[in-house]
Parts: structure tokens; sequence; C-alpha cells
């Protein structure tokens, strides 16, 4: 992991949950970071100034991904503050939990906006300065939603897994100009917004999980560093599910209305998010 030291990196949703997780961890192992945020500019501000106390380098960037020209003023300001651009997340997204019926075209729109088109185009804004470093990632952050079905997700697995699906194209696109194109796919990841689900407690998420504890942000910060790091140098094209176990699992426990049948007896079941703008 010291190969990660000098290297500037722009981490999308930045300002809280998975994205804040990775733009720490990568500052710990010497990576001057861009922490993106919409929404949550307190949380993008504290994690810069952790980030500073700890010896590192951090500044944050404002912006609404959605607009495609805010993705490219968002990676040139990346590359301007920090001299050039070697790593991108693509973090940034929203979740939704709504029956197909009842998924309406603004919410379709949202959802694809900002977990699809804003990653696309930030990639493609990118891409000239990626070109020029010797060692170029990108990482999509998917989710468990992308490879297997829960009910009341349509519209978000169709984001997740058209993710998936951009990172093997990419992979293969940008091979040639060695830049490596990995995604990540974390699982149930607690984070603060699951303890507004009525019921909701870390005791219960701690059941759902085969690995017998639900995951942290920072489970998937560690595993997000390695894939973008030179150790991971032939690994391209691929998706690592961060999930303790939940993706390799039948879910033959869970009844057709989306709740556990005997091991949980809460009605709401917390989907994981990339954390938000």
């Amino acid at each position: 992991m010291d190969g990660l030291r000098g290297k500037r990196a722009l981490v999308t949703g930045a300002g809280m949950g998975i994205g804040q997780a990775i733009a720490i961890e990568l500052a710990r192992h010497g990576v001057d970071v861009a922490i993106h945020f919409a929404h949550s500019e307190s949380g993008a501000r504290e994690s810069v100034a952790q980030i500073e106390t700890d010896g590192g380098r951090a500044v944050p960037l404002g912006g609404d991904l959605t607009d495609v020209a805010t993705c490219r003023r968002i990676v040139e300001g990346a590359v301007t503050q920090l001299g050039g651009l070697d790593l991108l997340v693509n973090n940034a997204g929203v979740t939704l939990s709504a029956e197909l019926a009842t998924t309406t075209e603004a919410d379709f729109d949202a959802l694809f906006a900002l977990n699809v088109r804003a990653a696309f185009f930030c990639a493609q804004q990118a891409l000239p300065h990626l070109a020029r470093s010797e060692a170029a990632a990108i990482l999509n952050v998917s989710s468990i939603h992308g490879a297997a079905g829960l009910p009341r997700h349509a519209a978000y697995a169709a984001t997740k897994g058209a993710l998936i699906a951009l990172t093997r194209q990419l992979a293969i696109e940008l091979a040639d100009r060695r830049i490596r194109v990995n995604a990540i796919g974390p699982g149930l990841i607690e984070v603060p917004r699951y303890f507004d689900i009525p019921g909701y407690s870390t005791a219960q998420g701690d059941t759902m999980v085969p690995w017998g504890r639900i995951g942290t942000p920072a489970d998937v910060g560690r595993a997000a560093a390695w894939l973008l790091s030179p150790a991971a140098e032939f690994v391209t094209g691929q998706v690592l599910f961060v999930d303790g176990g939940t993706q390799a699992r039948m879910g033959l426990w869970w009844n057709r209305a989306g709740e556990c049948d005997e091991r949980d007896e809460s009605p709401t079941t917390p989907s994981e998010s990339p954390g938000g703008q």
C-alpha cells in the first residue's frame, strides 16, 4: 500500500458515509484527496480537518453532479488544486426504496442522473488527466443490489447494475492506456440514516449478515484503498463485494414482501447507500 503515497484522488460524495471513509483511508496512505460534496458540506470540512490534523492534504469541492457541467467543473477543480489526478472514485449516489408501480419518472431520472450519468461524465472528464499518470485507476461504487434482487429496489438496482456494466466496458476500453477500472459492491453498511428506520438497531443488523456483524464504512474504505493501489495492478474490470458473505448466501429466508421470516421481526430492511453527495 506504500505505492499510494503521493497520488492524487477525487472522491465524489465524500462528505459522509462510505465516500468519507474512502477519502480518509486514502489520505492515511499518503494520498492527496479532493473531497466532493453536494449537501454534506459540514461533513466534508470535518474530513478535511481530520486529514490535515493527521498530516495529510485534502481540499473540499462542492457541487451537484446531476449537472454534467458541474461534473466537469469538479474534476477540473480537483486537478487544479491537487496538481493532477491519479485516482477517481465515483461514489456519489442516492438510494430509493419503492415499488415498481409507484416509482415515478422523476424518481427514475434522479437515480440515473447521479448514480450513473455523473460517474460516466466524471470519468470522461478525468480521462486525459488519468492518462498522464503512471498508476491511474477508477473505482465505481456499486452495491450488492447490482448483483442480486430485493423487493422495492428496481430502479436503484438498475443503476448499480449499470455501474457494473460500465466498469467492465471502461476496463477494456482504457486498458491500453493503463487505466485500471474496478467496482466495489458494499453490502449492509451501517450509515447514520439506518437509525432513522423505525426499530433498527446495530444488533438487528448483525443478525442479517453471515459474518455475524453489520459492515462499517471503514470496511469499504480499506478494500477500496487496496483496489486503487499498485498492489492491485493486475486487477481490472472486476467487482469486489464487501458484504460479509451476504451476496454469496442463498436468500431463501426472505419472504415476498422483503421481510425476514424468522431471523428479523422488523418490517423494513436497510439498503446499502454509498453515502449520497
